[in-house]
Order: structure tokens, then sequence, then C-alpha cells
């Protein structure tokens, strides 16, 4: 493993057949939240030639026309001529959409934890929409912090339907899948593009142009120069391997939501629970709990604490604590994980109804998220995008000094010598050693770090903190050990 390892993502344009059903199903829950933000929804799409069915539940006080909805979005796309053959102005379309389960609503409406635990807290009034695990992820290697082949292959895929639809490339259609392959080193760091494969949707008659036409106006537009060696990638990029890809859409291969789920996370990079997102309101966890572990990944990496991050949230059905939360740092953590973990229970709320108020998810904002990924965005409604909590989850970590010393000297579990120095509950801090290291009030609150506790560093100070297993050190010496070592 000297030389590091490969790892492929693949995107899809937004003409994909899968893609046009996911954007199908979060146009009618946008149209839905549009008229009742309370709106409940969950609807399948599913495309074949010459048909579009609508399948679901739905409930609210909105009117829709759902069979406009579909046609308009497949007419948006591309496919408005029969010279594609799917025209959303001439299919038919199916709707068998019911009213969402009593007995799901009932947990939604009013949970467990607020009928038999008797929780009158706001947020403990709305459980879960479904029982699952749900995951987020985020890593330092770009500044989307998502990881590199999947922002690659999106990018390419964003090309790819704007050269369509500016005229560059005139003679491409809607349908198209890109794919990145991106050699990392022995340390895990992205270090070049090894090789890019482009299949795309075109008029009949022009193979032979498409490997060039791509080359110059797709992959070199998007690909960083740093990343890659032209000549070596160029014989590295595969065009269309079948020789051709007339028809496609619908026709070539049937549409289904909630059939692209690497695609729209984070490229198998990470782990995934296996739930969907499109075409469900936020009170679906598969959907929103997502978005929440999104941010508290990110915003884990965008603090510091660690440079990758992929936090598990489980939730039981109509339930609104989760189950278990899990934030593993894969070893590049900079405090010790047992402190991130108590970070992120300080800084976010991840019962359902708690995290849909912080992300504001009850508006029309889903449609957008149906084709280039949910995540590594920063466009307008990617709340779950944002790295608000960072510079707090910094603070309070306290690496935004070198070392906190400690005036004093004292004996481990002693106050410290300054009576000012107390925890967010008015206890007296902690001294545990010569300098800062997490102590904890009752409550949980993490209010102290060293910033020496640093992953897998070596601490070249007189005193090793006193969490690692070496403990002391001798004058001069290094004392290493991992962060995750921590015992409470």
């Amino acid at each position: 493993m000297s030389d590091g390892f490969l790892f492929t993502s693949e995107s899809v344009t937004e003409g994909h057949p899968d893609k046009v059903a996911d954007q199908i199903s979060d146009a009618i829950v946008d149209a839905a939240l549009t008229e009742d933000p309370e709106s409940r929804v969950a609807v399948e799409t599913l495309l074949t030639t010459g048909l579009c069915v609508l399948a679901g539940e739905i409930t609210t006080s909105a009117v829709l026309d759902f069979a406009a909805i579909a046609r308009q979005v497949i007419c948006d796309i591309g496919y408005d001529t029969g010279e594609f053959g799917y025209d959303g102005n001439a299919i038919g379309v199916i709707t068998a959409l019911d009213r969402q389960s009593p007995d799901i609503a009932r947990g939604v409406a009013s949970s467990h934890d607020a009928r038999i635990g008797g929780s009158s807290d706001p947020f403990d009034a709305a459980g879960a929409g479904d029982q699952g695990m749900m995951f987020g992820y985020a890593s330092s290697e770009t500044p989307e912090l998502m990881p590199m082949p999947i922002v690659l292959a999106h990018q390419l895929a964003r090309r790819l339907a704007r050269v369509r639809r500016n005229g560059l490339l005139p003679y491409l259609r809607p349908d198209g899948k890109t794919q990145v392959t991106v050699r990392y080193d022995a340390a895990g760091r992205p270090v070049r593009v090894e090789k890019v494969l482009i299949s795309a949707q075109h008029e009949d008659g022009v193979e032979a142009k498409l490997p060039d036409a791509l080359w110059e106006q797709v992959v070199t537009e998007v690909l960083p120069g740093e990343m890659y060696d032209p000549a070596a990638l160029r014989r590295e990029v595969y065009v269309n391997p079948t020789g051709r890809f007339v028809i496609g859409g619908p026709v070539g291969d049937t549409g289904l939501t909630g059939r692209k789920i690497i695609v729209d996370t984070y490229g198998g990079f990470a782990r995934h629970g296996g739930g969907a997102f499109s075409g469900k309101d936020p009170s679906k966890v598969d959907r929103s709990a997502s978005y929440a572990a999104r941010h508290v990944a990110k915003n884990i990496v965008a603090a510091g604490l660690a440079d990758r991050a992929e936090v598990q949230v489980a939730y039981a059905i109509g339930m609104a604590r989760p189950l278990s939360l899990l934030i593993e740092t894969f070893g590049t953590e900079k405090v010790p994980r047992p402190l991130i973990a108590d970070l992120v229970r300080a800084h976010f709320d991840l019962r359902p109804a708690a995290l849909i108020q912080a992300l504001d998810l009850r508006r029309p904002i889903y449609r957008p998220t149906a084709a280039y990924g949910h995540f590594g965005r920063d466009e307008a409604g990617f709340t779950w995008e944002r790295t608000d909590r960072a510079a707090a989850l910094r603070t309070d970590a306290g690496l935004l000094s070198e070392r906190s010393v400690v005036p004093a000297p004292g004996q481990r579990g002693q106050p410290a010598a300054p009576d000012d120095c107390r925890a967010a509950c008015g206890r007296p801090q902690e001294f545990p050693g010569r300098f800062w290291a997490p102590c904890h009030c009752p409550a949980g609150t993490a209010v102290g770090i060293s910033a020496l506790a640093c992953g897998n560093a070596q601490f070249s100070h007189r005193w090793c903190p006193w969490w690692l297993p070496q403990g002391r050190a001798k004058e001069g010496a290094a004392c290493a050990g991992r962060s995750d070592q921590i015992t409470r």
C-alpha cells in the first residue's frame, strides 16, 4: 500500500432517467410545501417509454396538478420533443397517490417521548417518520469538504449538461453519466486524476467527434490542472465505450426515484443508511437526518477537530430522541473523540423537530437537490452546508490558543488555582495536569481541552497529557498516543 490506492465515483446528468424521476418527486414535494409547509409527502416516480407513473402517500391541504408538475419537469430537462423518443408533452401520466397511513402519522404528530414519557419539551413532541440509521460525512481534501472523486464527477456531469444547453455542443442530448478515478497517496491524500469515463447521449452520426469535443469542452474545463498530466490522462479518457449512445433517457432505461443514493451522497467514500432522499418531506429522517448528519460532520472538519468525520445517527419511528450517535474520525482527530462527541451533543440537537427548525427544512428547496448531489454545494437553500457552528466548536475545544497553562500546579481532580476558571454550569474547572485537558460539568458540557491533544501527534514537552496511556514523560522526552485512547 506504499503507492496509496485508487478510488472511483460516478455521477449522472439531470437527464438520466433515475434523476428525472428524482426531480419529479422533489418537484411534488416543493409544490406541496409551497402551499402547506406541514405537508407529509412520500412520492415515487417511475418512468418508461411513453409513460410516467406517480405512486405513494401524500397528506396536504395543497391542491396540486400532479400530471402537470411531472410534465413540466420532464420538459424543463430537455425531453420536450418526439425526436428524443420521450416527450413530456405527449406521454401518459398515471397517478396512484393515497393519504399517509394514520398509524405512521400518529407517531410523527405525537411522539412516544411525549405520549409515554410525558415530556413537555416542544422538540420532543414530533417523532421520527421512520426507523433507520443515517450517515453524514466530511473530508478536508476539497474546499467543499467532500471526497474529491464525487466532486469532480458532479462537476463533469454539470458541465456536460451546460454545453448541451448553451449550444456549445448542440448534438448532445439530456442523458449522460460521468466517472472519475482518483489516486490517493499512502496518507490518504488525493494526488492525481488517473481515469475519466463519460457516457453522453448524442444525435446519430456524431460518434467520431465526441472524444475530442468532450476532452476540450468538458474534461479540461473542469479538472484542476495540477491534478493530471494532459498526455497521460488523454489516453485514459473513455467516451461512450460501446461506440454509440443515441437511445437514452426513459426510452433506453426505466427511471425510478431513489436509485442513485450513492451519487446523491458521497460517491461511495462514506457509508449509507440505505434510505433515499427525493420525494420525501423533512419529517422523513431518511432525508432530514442525513442532512443534519452532514451538517455535523462538515462543522467538525471545518472547525479543525478532525480531517475526516463520519456521523451516524439512528432513530425509532415515532420517537423524537435518537437511539444512538456515533462520531468516527478515522484517526485524523486533533482532540479526543469523546470530546468531539460531547461537543456535538452540546451544539447540535438531532431530534427531528429541532433539526428541521435549525436547518429551515419546511420550504420548497428540494428540486435542485435532486441532480448533482445533495452535499458539497453552496447554493441557496442548502442550509446543511453551512459551517455556522465551526467557530463555536473550535472555541469550546480550546483550539484557538496554542496551549492553556495553569498558573499554579495542583493535583488531578482538584480545582485549578484561578477562582474564575469555572465550567458553564458554574462548577470550578478541574485541573488534570500541567496543561488543560477535557473537563466536564455534571451535565456533560465540555469546557476545556489542551491544544496539545492532537490525534497521533508527538508531544515534545516536559509533561504528557494525563489521559494518554504513557502518562508523564521525562524531561525533554516525547510522548505519543492516540487521542481516542482517553479514559473517563
